[in-house]
């Protein structure tokens, strides 16, 4: 069992800021159980494009309010506290928060802790090598 504080992280490598947003990668590709955990805050007034093209992610919006764009289908969803939105199928998105949103989201294959969206907005697939035999 492991039991973690988001200060546990915060001003760690694992505390991911950007312009836009920043993240606290609370459980990462390193504890080895084949999802990741982040809690992030996407900033007012930001405009986030993002394409998960390697992962799978959910999100869960805990406070704030904004948009979440599909562009991949042309189509706007509003974000409020109790939405969660899955991007199963790799959509390009982008989200535009009208006051800060906080959302805890959730990757598979989990991310390593300290990714950076590139250019088009993706993930790098960052993978641990195997736990050498015994040590699992």
């Amino acid at each position: 069992m492991q039991v973690r504080k988001i200060d546990d992280v915060t001003g760690t490598k694992n505390h991911v800021d950007t312009p836009g947003w920043f993240s606290r990668r609370i459980v990462t590709a390193h504890d080895r159980v084949g999802f990741s955990v982040s809690e992030t805050l996407l900033r007012a007034g930001s405009t986030n494009d993002f394409w998960y093209a390697n992962h799978v992610e959910a999100v869960f919006i805990t406070s704030g309010e904004g948009e979440l764009y599909d562009k991949d289908n042309d189509v706007t969803y509003q974000l409020a506290p109790g939405t969660i939105y899955l991007l199963d199928g790799h959509e390009k998105h982008q989200v535009r928060p009208k006051t800060d949103i906080t959302c805890v989201c959730v990757f598979n294959p989990p991310v390593i802790g300290t990714e950076v969206h590139d250019e088009n907005g993706v993930y790098p697939l960052l993978e641990l090598p195997p736990e050498p035999a015994g040590q699992a």
